[in-house]
């Protein structure tokens, strides 16, 4: 019974940490038609950020805020100053953000080494949690806990906002939203910047539970694709609800089958792809 209680909020946990990846990965793809293949480094660097701001004495929380401001600035250059340039052509922005992401790890495996950076849990979180004789680490209920805040966070921003309606607007009909007069330029620059910052804070949120090491971008990426996939592109609740499907099933995969835990993982995809390609939550345009 231990067994299934504590893979259960696992789940929970992981699928926390695959809303903050996806989501902005999901309103970057709805918005602008990009499938960011950077998004999966910038959740790395975010966590490597966060490592070494604890190694000057920052806590967790600090270097987390630290990650999410540098990582948004990172996504705004590159935003600005790459995939601005290439407007129109998505073919070349899907090239251009698949070579960044190769750069980035190159650039962090010789910034920060080939070894894993383990990033500590606060102090006021490292002891378990103890309900009907069970026991789970507190850091993990907390890392769920920040997920809903910033799902609701980005509801509000998305549904109540003057900003979350021009964003709605242009995820619905870009070209209506252009003859209306909304800066799409901006909202773009806008929109991938806070997809970044999102995937910088699940980087650091998450340094806890998966250290800052090589590779972690291509371990979260394709998660965060089936997640979009999965949930529909640009919908943020079908964002919520994929992220912790995928959770389930990547942690109960991995733990009861882990020799067809990728099987398991992409079978959902595919189905969906098959039969709903808006997916769970998305709507076809026609």
């Amino acid at each position: 019974m231990q067994f299934w209680v504590v893979q259960t909020l696992n789940s929970f946990a992981l699928g926390g940490l695959l809303f903050m990846l996806s989501s902005g990965f999901a309103l970057i793809f709805g918005l602008m038609r990009i499938a960011n293949l950077t998004h999966g480094s910038l959740f790395m660097v975010g966590a490597y950020v966060a490592a070494t701001a604890m190694r000057h004495g920052s806590g967790l929380f600090v270097a987390a805020c630290a990650a999410a401001v540098t990582i948004a600035v990172l996504g705004a250059v590159i935003e600005r100053v790459l995939l601005r340039r290439l407007s129109g052509n998505s073919q070349g922005q899907v090239l251009a953000t698949l070579g960044i992401s190769f750069f980035v790890a190159d650039f962090c495996l010789i910034v920060w080494g080939g070894d894993p950076i383990p990033i500590n849990t606060p102090a006021m979180f490292q002891e378990s949690l103890k309900f009907f004789g069970f026991s789970f680490p507190t850091y993990r209920a907390v890392v769920v806990g920040i997920a809903v805040v910033v799902g609701g966070l980005l509801y509000w921003l998305i549904e109540k906002t003057r900003l979350g309606a021009m964003i709605r607007a242009g995820v619905d009909d870009m070209q209506m939203a252009r003859a209306s007069g909304i800066p799409v330029s901006r909202l773009f620059t806008i929109v991938f910047s806070l997809g970044a910052l999102l995937a910088g804070l699940g980087g650091a949120i998450g340094g806890p539970i998966f250290s800052a090491y090589p590779g972690l971008d291509a371990d979260m990426l394709p998660l965060a694709l089936i997640v979009v996939i999965l949930g529909g592109i640009g919908s943020l609740a079908g964002t919520f609800v994929a992220s912790f499907i995928i959770g389930f099933i990547y942690t109960f995969g991995s733990a009861l089958i882990p020799d067809l835990a990728n099987v398991i993982l992409f079978l959902p995809m595919v189905i969906v792809i098959a039969f709903r390609p808006a997916g769970l939550f998305g709507t076809i345009k026609t």
